[in-house]
């Protein structure tokens, strides 16, 4: 097998350690250490200020039956960070509701809030907060919503050169819909809010649908859902469309309601973009057949899918190359498609990896990065979606027309020293 048609093999260049500014704030371990009396106010401030100086960007606050454990979730994946004693647990989860405006005498039912904080060093944080009672006591999960997405632009987010020339064709239209897909933890959101600012511009107006709003972005209208009030994504949106936009942001396309209401307000001259929560990008538009709307409505509205993935970046200060093993290559031979192999025994023999250091918490890795699917529905797809083909054959066709996988967008990051072989493995399964 050769893998070498993904383009130049050229070793990464390694970029020189940024250090991480050092922390004004002490960490939450030795808040809790203080001999004498322990402050609440401190505890939750430092907890959440040292996850945002770790990058994290969720606090699990968990009771166990002895005690209580903070977990955070850096670059995807939990991480444990310490343990305290159960019998503070109530005054933190107390203090996380005044400053939610949560009730604070309500024990038994699940609340969800959200507040802003100050950090150390002047930076504000957005915190999402979600508090639900469970056997052992009440779980407070803390999602920081530090907005990171103004640094974004399609090729920080890891698309492809090929991939940035159709999504921008696509968004330079005056109408249809531009579907972001995926599971949860994807990185849908900010690949939306990333191409609301491109779109961004006096002459234009754009409002968004969001539950709940995760960043506030300079003259765009942004409504946030309340299902208290019945403005749903449905409401919400016939009532969108007495405001005059240009283009409208869905957070999310949930049921058939909302779905058809998406596909006629593209139809009627808007350019919508929006998520749905689909395996592929293939996968996306007989999703919405499902979904009851008509087969000619979803071939003349949908202008391009995308499907993604996030994927642990391998740490810059100690990456290092590496040479498969033979079963590794066995296993890379028998998971690439067919159509990317030749009939030489010769592989691409390195790949990269991080061996661990300070700067990564020697995890070998540091930030996420994007693998991507961008299918452009072509004429051919949409003559075959008028015939409710499978999700199958649209892939194929779309394959014919240059489509990269995520699996080969993956790859082609690994073979360029941006992410793990095993790490692609590890987030495409299949």
């Amino acid at each position: 097998m050769n893998l070498m048609n993904f383009g130049s093999k050229k070793a990464p260049q390694v970029e020189s350690l940024q250090h991480t500014p050092t922390l004004s704030v002490c960490s939450i371990e030795d808040v809790l250490g203080h001999t004498g009396s322990i402050n609440i106010i401190d505890v939750v401030q430092t907890c959440i200020e040292e996850a945002y100086f770790l990058r994290a960007s969720d606090i699990h606050i968990e009771p166990t039956e002895r005690d209580a454990r903070v977990r955070l979730r850096i670059d995807g994946l939990l991480q444990d960070k310490c343990v305290f004693p159960k019998a503070i647990l109530p005054e933190i989860i107390s203090r996380i509701k005044v400053l939610s405006n949560l009730r604070t005498d309500e024990h038994q039912s699940a609340q969800d809030g959200r507040f802003r904080m100050n950090t150390s060093n002047a930076a504000y944080i957005d915190v999402r907060v979600s508090i639900t009672p469970t056997y052992y006591g009440e779980n407070a999960i803390l999602r920081l919503l530090a907005d990171h997405s103004s640094e974004f632009n399609l090729e920080m987010l890891g698309f492809s050169k090929s991939d940035q020339v159709k999504i921008t064709n696509a968004i330079a239209q005056p109408c249809g819909m531009i579907l972001a897909t995926g599971p949860t933890g994807s990185g849908k959101t900010t690949t939306l809010y990333t191409l609301i600012k491109i779109l961004n511009q006096n002459e234009i107006s754009i409002i968004t649908l969001e539950d709940p709003i995760e960043y506030a972005i300079s003259n765009i209208t942004q409504i946030q859902i309340n299902s208290r009030s019945n403005l749903t994504f449905a409401t919400g949106l016939r009532s969108i469309l007495r405001q005059d936009p240009n283009i409208i942001m869905v957070g999310e396309i949930r049921d058939s309601e909302t779905a058809s209401i998406a596909v006629n307000t593209a139809l009627t001259g808007h350019l919508l973009l929006s998520t749905l929560h689909t395996n592929d990008a293939a996968t996306t538009l007989p999703r919405l057949l499902d979904m009851g709307i008509d087969a000619y409505l979803v071939a003349s509205t949908v202008n391009i899918a995308i499907g993604q993935r996030l994927v642990r970046k391998i740490c810059s200060n100690c990456i290092q190359p590496y040479t498969l093993t033979d079963a590794e290559q066995k296993n890379l031979f028998r998971t690439t498609p067919e159509r990317l192999r030749d009939n030489s025994d010769k592989i691409v023999p390195t790949f990269y990896r991080g061996t661990g250091c300070e700067a990564c918490k020697h995890t070998g890795y540091k930030g996420r990065i994007g693998i991507y699917e961008v299918l452009v529905v072509s004429p051919d797809v949409r003559e075959t979606l008028l015939n409710r083909a499978s999700s199958v054959v649209i892939k194929n066709i779309a394959l014919q027309e240059g489509m990269t996988t995520m699996f080969e967008d993956g790859l082609q990051k690994a073979i360029d020293g941006k992410t793990t072989l095993t790490e692609v493995f590890r987030t495409i399964a299949e």
